[in-house]
């Protein structure tokens, strides 16, 4: 059975300035993704370039979506076949729009 290509987009980051500076060790590097940039999962197969920490935060969502599984959590999304999903990056979380797209 084919499965579908799904597109994932960086939507919107949010930084926490003050729990940075309360728990975390300084560091020099955190995040290499931009807002807007995007990805297309083949295969359910984790993108080339995605963030680990992100992608598994986003896994069984996109692995859903290729198989054609959709409408998370009973009609939580405008779209039953998308998601928005944020890594677990709780000092400043990427949110991502994860979408079905047709070849």
């Amino acid at each position: 059975t084919p499965m579908n290509k799904v597109k994932i987009t960086a939507i919107r980051q949010t930084v926490y300035p003050d729990l940075m500076a309360r728990y975390e060790n300084p560091i020099e590097h955190a995040c290499d993704l931009q807002i807007g940039q995007s990805w297309i999962s083949t295969d359910g197969q984790c993108p080339e370039g995605m963030c680990a920490s992100a992608w598994s935060s986003m896994q069984q969502f996109v692995e859903a979506l290729a198989k054609g599984e959709g409408n998370f959590f009973d009609g939580w999304m405008q779209n039953p076949m998308s998601a928005m999903i944020s890594c677990n990056d709780g000092f400043r979380p990427m949110s991502f729009y994860i979408e079905i797209v047709e070849d």
